[in-house]
Protein backbone atom coordinates (compact mmCIF):
# COMPACT_ATOMS: atom_id res chain seq x y z
CA UNK A 1 0.00 0.00 0.00
CA UNK A 2 1.38 3.32 -0.73
CA UNK A 3 2.39 5.40 1.78
CA UNK A 4 2.89 8.72 3.25
CA UNK A 5 7.53 9.67 2.37
CA UNK A 6 7.92 7.92 5.18
CA UNK A 7 11.33 8.97 8.13
CA UNK A 8 14.46 7.83 8.01
CA UNK A 9 16.85 8.06 10.73
CA UNK A 10 20.20 6.26 11.01
CA UNK A 11 21.46 5.37 14.66
CA UNK A 12 24.77 3.55 14.45
CA UNK A 13 24.03 0.72 12.24
CA UNK A 14 20.05 0.63 12.24
CA UNK A 15 17.85 2.40 10.33
CA UNK A 16 14.66 3.82 11.94
CA UNK A 17 11.93 4.14 9.55
CA UNK A 18 8.35 5.18 9.70
CA UNK A 19 5.55 7.73 10.26
CA UNK A 20 3.79 8.46 13.44
CA UNK A 21 1.47 11.44 13.58
CA UNK A 22 -1.35 11.13 16.65
CA UNK A 23 -4.93 10.02 15.12
CA UNK A 24 -3.51 9.18 11.74
CA UNK A 25 -0.91 6.50 10.77
CA UNK A 26 2.02 5.44 13.47
CA UNK A 27 4.26 2.45 12.56
CA UNK A 28 7.99 2.29 12.81
CA UNK A 29 9.81 -0.23 11.23
CA UNK A 30 13.57 -1.43 12.43
CA UNK A 31 14.75 -3.60 9.39
CA UNK A 32 18.49 -4.79 10.65
CA UNK A 33 16.20 -5.89 14.04
CA UNK A 34 13.37 -7.24 11.78
CA UNK A 35 10.54 -5.52 13.71
CA UNK A 36 8.42 -3.26 13.31
CA UNK A 37 6.20 -1.73 15.86
CA UNK A 38 2.92 -1.07 15.44
CA UNK A 39 1.59 -1.47 10.97
CA UNK A 40 -0.20 1.59 11.08
CA UNK A 41 -1.91 1.50 6.85
CA UNK A 42 1.11 -0.58 6.06
CA UNK A 43 3.59 0.82 4.36
CA UNK A 44 4.80 -0.92 1.20
CA UNK A 45 8.19 0.03 2.58
CA UNK A 46 8.45 -2.46 5.65
CA UNK A 47 6.03 -5.12 4.54
CA UNK A 48 9.67 -7.68 4.03
CA UNK A 49 9.92 -7.29 7.82
CA UNK A 50 8.80 -10.80 9.54
CA UNK A 51 7.69 -10.07 13.08
CA UNK A 52 4.84 -6.62 13.70
CA UNK A 53 4.63 -6.00 17.12
CA UNK A 54 1.16 -4.26 18.25
CA UNK A 55 0.58 -2.34 20.86
CA UNK A 56 -2.99 -1.65 21.01
CA UNK A 57 -6.06 -1.68 18.44
CA UNK A 58 -6.46 1.63 17.60
CA UNK A 59 -6.84 2.22 13.79
CA UNK A 60 -4.45 4.71 13.40
CA UNK A 61 -1.48 2.08 14.67
CA UNK A 62 -3.35 -1.48 13.79
CA UNK A 63 -5.40 -0.69 10.01
CA UNK A 64 -3.29 -1.95 8.29
CA UNK A 65 -2.72 -5.37 9.46
CA UNK A 66 -4.69 -7.56 6.99
CA UNK A 67 -2.84 -5.85 3.94
CA UNK A 68 0.48 -6.27 5.10
CA UNK A 69 -0.29 -10.41 5.73
CA UNK A 70 -1.62 -10.78 2.66
CA UNK A 71 0.44 -8.79 0.46
CA UNK A 72 3.19 -10.81 2.06
CA UNK A 73 1.78 -14.08 0.46
CA UNK A 74 1.33 -11.72 -2.59
CA UNK A 75 5.28 -11.29 -2.72
CA UNK A 76 6.07 -14.74 -2.24
CA UNK A 77 7.24 -14.03 1.30
CA UNK A 78 6.51 -16.76 4.14
CA UNK A 79 3.25 -15.60 6.51
CA UNK A 80 3.65 -12.72 8.83
CA UNK A 81 4.19 -12.78 12.17
CA UNK A 82 2.23 -10.38 14.26
CA UNK A 83 2.61 -10.35 18.53
CA UNK A 84 -0.23 -8.53 20.17
CA UNK A 85 -1.71 -8.10 23.68
CA UNK A 86 -3.72 -11.20 23.95
CA UNK A 87 -6.94 -9.56 24.16
CA UNK A 88 -6.66 -8.64 20.40
CA UNK A 89 -6.57 -12.42 18.84
CA UNK A 90 -9.46 -13.18 18.46
CA UNK A 91 -10.58 -9.93 16.89
CA UNK A 92 -8.11 -9.72 14.42
CA UNK A 93 -8.19 -13.12 13.91
CA UNK A 94 -12.03 -12.62 12.64
CA UNK A 95 -10.77 -9.26 10.89
CA UNK A 96 -8.18 -11.18 8.93
CA UNK A 97 -10.35 -14.27 8.14
CA UNK A 98 -13.02 -11.97 7.02
CA UNK A 99 -10.68 -10.37 4.66
CA UNK A 100 -9.64 -13.62 3.04
CA UNK A 101 -13.17 -14.10 2.22
CA UNK A 102 -13.36 -11.16 0.75
CA UNK A 103 -10.08 -11.68 -1.31
CA UNK A 104 -11.33 -15.57 -2.13
CA UNK A 105 -8.26 -16.60 -0.57
CA UNK A 106 -7.02 -17.70 2.90
CA UNK A 107 -4.79 -15.05 4.30
CA UNK A 108 -2.10 -16.85 6.48
CA UNK A 109 -0.78 -15.58 9.60
CA UNK A 110 0.94 -16.38 13.31
CA UNK A 111 -0.89 -14.52 15.83
CA UNK A 112 0.78 -14.45 19.25
CA UNK A 113 -0.57 -13.27 22.09
CA UNK A 114 1.18 -11.48 24.89
CA UNK A 115 0.83 -10.26 28.26
CA UNK A 116 3.14 -7.94 29.97
CA UNK A 117 6.65 -9.86 31.17
CA UNK A 118 6.07 -12.07 28.02
CA UNK A 119 9.53 -12.97 25.92
CA UNK A 120 9.69 -14.84 23.19
CA UNK A 121 13.03 -15.13 20.51
CA UNK A 122 12.26 -13.95 17.05
CA UNK A 123 16.41 -14.03 15.98
CA UNK A 124 19.20 -16.17 17.16
CA UNK A 125 20.67 -14.02 20.49
CA UNK A 126 17.54 -11.30 19.86
CA UNK A 127 14.37 -11.36 21.86
CA UNK A 128 11.36 -9.56 22.54
CA UNK A 129 9.92 -8.79 25.90
CA UNK A 130 6.32 -6.97 26.95
CA UNK A 131 5.66 -4.45 29.86
CA UNK A 132 2.30 -2.90 30.47
CA UNK A 133 1.47 0.44 29.30
CA UNK A 134 -1.44 2.83 30.33
CA UNK A 135 -3.48 3.46 27.09
CA UNK A 136 -6.24 0.84 26.42
CA UNK A 137 -7.57 -2.36 27.52
CA UNK A 138 -4.09 -5.19 27.27
CA UNK A 139 -1.83 -2.33 25.75
CA UNK A 140 1.75 -3.42 26.05
CA UNK A 141 4.71 -1.93 25.31
CA UNK A 142 8.35 -3.31 23.74
CA UNK A 143 11.65 -3.86 24.33
CA UNK A 144 13.93 -5.54 21.51
CA UNK A 145 16.68 -7.16 23.73
CA UNK A 146 20.17 -8.79 22.76
CA UNK A 147 21.12 -12.08 24.88
CA UNK A 148 24.51 -12.73 24.80
CA UNK A 149 27.69 -14.56 27.09
CA UNK A 150 30.41 -12.67 28.75
CA UNK A 151 33.64 -14.13 29.34
CA UNK A 152 34.19 -13.75 33.35
CA UNK A 153 37.28 -11.56 34.14
CA UNK A 154 39.40 -14.03 35.44
CA UNK A 155 39.75 -15.63 31.94
CA UNK A 156 40.58 -12.66 29.81
CA UNK A 157 43.62 -13.22 28.26
CA UNK A 158 43.72 -16.78 27.62
CA UNK A 159 44.36 -18.23 24.37
CA UNK A 160 41.59 -20.15 22.23
CA UNK A 161 43.09 -23.85 23.42
CA UNK A 162 43.04 -22.60 26.88
CA UNK A 163 39.35 -21.67 26.59
CA UNK A 164 38.35 -24.98 25.59
CA UNK A 165 41.04 -27.01 27.98
CA UNK A 166 38.09 -24.97 30.79
CA UNK A 167 34.61 -25.65 28.58
CA UNK A 168 36.30 -29.74 28.79
CA UNK A 169 36.29 -29.69 32.36
CA UNK A 170 33.08 -28.16 32.72
CA UNK A 171 33.83 -24.87 33.60
CA UNK A 172 31.79 -21.77 33.36
CA UNK A 173 33.82 -19.57 32.26
CA UNK A 174 31.16 -17.10 30.66
CA UNK A 175 27.68 -15.34 32.44
CA UNK A 176 24.69 -14.07 30.28
CA UNK A 177 24.43 -10.67 29.33
CA UNK A 178 21.21 -8.42 28.47
CA UNK A 179 21.75 -5.61 25.89
CA UNK A 180 18.36 -3.31 26.17
CA UNK A 181 18.56 -2.48 22.13
CA UNK A 182 15.11 -0.56 21.68
CA UNK A 183 12.46 0.27 23.41
CA UNK A 184 9.19 1.24 22.25
CA UNK A 185 6.29 2.38 24.30
CA UNK A 186 3.53 2.83 22.15
CA UNK A 187 0.55 5.03 23.35
CA UNK A 188 0.73 5.80 26.77
CA UNK A 189 0.21 7.99 29.70
CA UNK A 190 2.98 8.25 32.35
CA UNK A 191 3.58 5.32 34.36
CA UNK A 192 6.88 4.72 36.36
CA UNK A 193 8.83 3.09 33.66
CA UNK A 194 12.01 3.84 35.05
CA UNK A 195 11.29 0.45 37.47
CA UNK A 196 11.96 -1.50 34.52
CA UNK A 197 15.69 -1.90 33.94
CA UNK A 198 15.71 -3.07 30.41
CA UNK A 199 13.18 0.09 29.31
CA UNK A 200 15.24 3.00 31.27
CA UNK A 201 18.86 1.64 30.05
CA UNK A 202 17.58 0.85 26.63
CA UNK A 203 19.96 2.13 24.43
CA UNK A 204 17.12 3.75 21.67
CA UNK A 205 13.70 4.93 23.31
CA UNK A 206 11.15 5.64 21.16
CA UNK A 207 8.90 7.25 22.93
CA UNK A 208 5.04 9.16 22.22
CA UNK A 209 4.97 12.40 23.23
CA UNK A 210 1.00 13.45 21.72
CA UNK A 211 0.36 16.92 23.98
CA UNK A 212 3.06 19.99 24.09
CA UNK A 213 0.79 22.80 24.91
CA UNK A 214 -0.38 23.57 28.31
CA UNK A 215 -3.77 24.44 27.51
CA UNK A 216 -3.82 20.45 25.91
CA UNK A 217 -3.21 18.57 29.70
CA UNK A 218 -6.94 17.82 29.73
CA UNK A 219 -6.50 16.14 26.40
CA UNK A 220 -4.00 14.03 27.12
CA UNK A 221 -5.54 12.65 30.30
CA UNK A 222 -8.88 12.17 28.54
CA UNK A 223 -7.04 10.23 25.77
CA UNK A 224 -4.35 8.60 28.09
CA UNK A 225 -1.51 9.95 25.74
CA UNK A 226 1.67 11.51 26.90
CA UNK A 227 1.58 15.83 27.60
CA UNK A 228 5.41 17.11 27.81
CA UNK A 229 5.86 17.76 31.13
CA UNK A 230 5.18 14.10 32.16
CA UNK A 231 7.79 13.05 28.91
CA UNK A 232 10.08 15.70 31.10
CA UNK A 233 9.55 13.67 33.97
CA UNK A 234 10.02 10.47 32.64
CA UNK A 235 13.15 11.32 30.05
CA UNK A 236 15.39 12.14 33.22
CA UNK A 237 14.58 9.15 34.77
CA UNK A 238 15.98 7.00 31.91
CA UNK A 239 19.19 6.48 30.87
CA UNK A 240 18.89 5.98 27.43
CA UNK A 241 21.33 6.90 24.65
CA UNK A 242 19.06 8.34 21.66
CA UNK A 243 15.39 9.14 22.20
CA UNK A 244 12.88 9.49 19.44
CA UNK A 245 9.59 11.26 19.52
CA UNK A 246 6.55 10.24 17.91
CA UNK A 247 2.87 10.61 17.55
CA UNK A 248 2.54 14.64 17.65
CA UNK A 249 -0.63 16.08 18.07
CA UNK A 250 -1.77 17.95 14.72
CA UNK A 251 -2.73 20.53 16.97
CA UNK A 252 0.61 21.81 16.85
CA UNK A 253 3.23 22.73 14.19
CA UNK A 254 6.28 20.86 14.46
CA UNK A 255 8.65 23.91 14.94
CA UNK A 256 6.59 24.93 18.07
CA UNK A 257 6.63 21.89 19.36
CA UNK A 258 10.48 21.49 18.58
CA UNK A 259 10.98 25.06 20.76
CA UNK A 260 8.34 23.55 23.70
CA UNK A 261 10.34 20.45 23.85
CA UNK A 262 13.92 22.64 24.15
CA UNK A 263 12.25 25.17 26.85
CA UNK A 264 11.02 21.75 28.88
CA UNK A 265 13.81 19.17 28.63
CA UNK A 266 16.80 19.62 30.10
CA UNK A 267 20.07 20.32 28.04
CA UNK A 268 21.06 16.86 27.92
CA UNK A 269 17.95 15.44 26.82
CA UNK A 270 16.92 18.12 24.34
CA UNK A 271 20.25 16.57 22.93
CA UNK A 272 20.00 13.41 22.26
CA UNK A 273 16.40 13.31 21.38
CA UNK A 274 14.68 14.14 17.83
CA UNK A 275 11.20 13.81 16.56
CA UNK A 276 10.69 11.69 13.84
CA UNK A 277 8.54 13.69 11.67
CA UNK A 278 11.10 16.53 11.92
CA UNK A 279 12.31 16.54 8.05
CA UNK A 280 15.35 18.90 9.37
CA UNK A 281 16.51 15.89 12.05
CA UNK A 282 17.06 13.49 9.43
CA UNK A 283 20.30 12.90 10.67
CA UNK A 284 22.72 9.83 11.16
CA UNK A 285 23.82 9.32 15.02
CA UNK A 286 26.78 7.12 15.70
Amino acid sequence: MASHNLAKLKIDDLDIIGYSVAGEETVVGIPQLDVCFDIGKAPDQLISINNVLLTHGHMDHSAGIAYYLSHRIFCGQKPGRVFAPENMILPMREIIDGWGRLDGNKIPAELVGMQAGDEHQIKPNLFIRTFATKHCKGSLGFTVIEKKKKLKEEYLGLSSSEIVELKSKNIAIDYPVELPIVTYLGDTRYSNFAKLDYVAKSKILIAECTFVSDEHTDRALAGEHMHVDDFAKMLAEFENEYVIITHLSQRTHILDAKKILKEKLSPAIYEKSVLLMDKKSRLVRS
